[in-house]
């Protein structure tokens, strides 16, 4: 699914943000936040697509990977076996948006499910994009980071029952022994959701990696 912004829809987008939706969700599940973060970001086109996998207790959900009977051992194959679905996702959001070829331009918001997925492609290169939020996510797969210039962000709910708060933190204290730029947002009272907090930071965020530098 495809998003356009509720402003500035007649115009070029400077921009593209992909927003990847949690396990059991679909795209158009995080409309909401996709207009909380562009409410002051004009120029910015959104993608929110769909997950490749048919969400295994729901047939009108969506997933990366299985989480059926899954533990800490065995999530790390799952991972790496959903790399090239999520691959071609994302491939095809951005190339039908118009920015095949200019990565330096498109970022990614992950949620949940959506967050590990962004957070292993960043990493392992694949994905050299302008800036990844991640939003209740995880690190899956520590492990040297191949994409240097791209910022990260970790925000999570210190409430959150689903993804443990302290995983974030690993995460944070991962990339930055790694010499990775992140910044990391705890949220007291939020579970494994986002509000109007977790926007805010995003856009902020978002703001500083999209917006392009002076030329001289």
């Amino acid at each position: 699914m495809i998003y356009a912004p509720l402003q500035e829809t007649d115009v070029t987008a400077e921009a593209l943000v992909v927003i990847l939706h949690g396990v059991g969700g679909r795209g158009a599940h995080l409309a909401a936040l996709a207009d909380m973060i562009g409410t002051g970001l004009p120029g910015l086109a959104f993608a929110l697509p769909d997950a490749p996998a048919r969400y295994d207790w729901d047939d009108t959900g969506r997933q990366w990977f299985s989480v059926a009977e899954i533990t800490a051992e065995n999530r790390p194959e799952r991972l790496v076996a959903a790399r090239a679905g999520f691959d071609r996702v994302l491939d095809r959001a951005i190339t039908e948006q118009g920015f095949a070829g200019r990565l330096n331009r498109v970022a990614l918001v992950g949620f949940s499910q959506g967050a590990i997925m962004a957070l292993d492609a960043v990493m392992g290169g694949r994905w050299p994009v302008a800036g990844l939020a991640c939003l209740s996510g995880r690190c899956v797969l520590p492990g040297p980071v191949l994409a240097p210039a791209t910022p990260v962000m970790l925000s999570h709910g210190l409430e959150d029952p689903v993804i443990p708060a302290a995983d974030a933190v690993r995460a944070a204290d991962h990339l930055a022994g790694l010499g990775k730029p992140v910044d990391l947002h705890l949220w007291t009272g939020l579970g494994h959701w986002f509000d109007a907090r977790v926007a805010e930071v995003t856009a902020g965020f978002l703001r500083r990696t999209l917006t392009p530098a002076p030329q001289s």
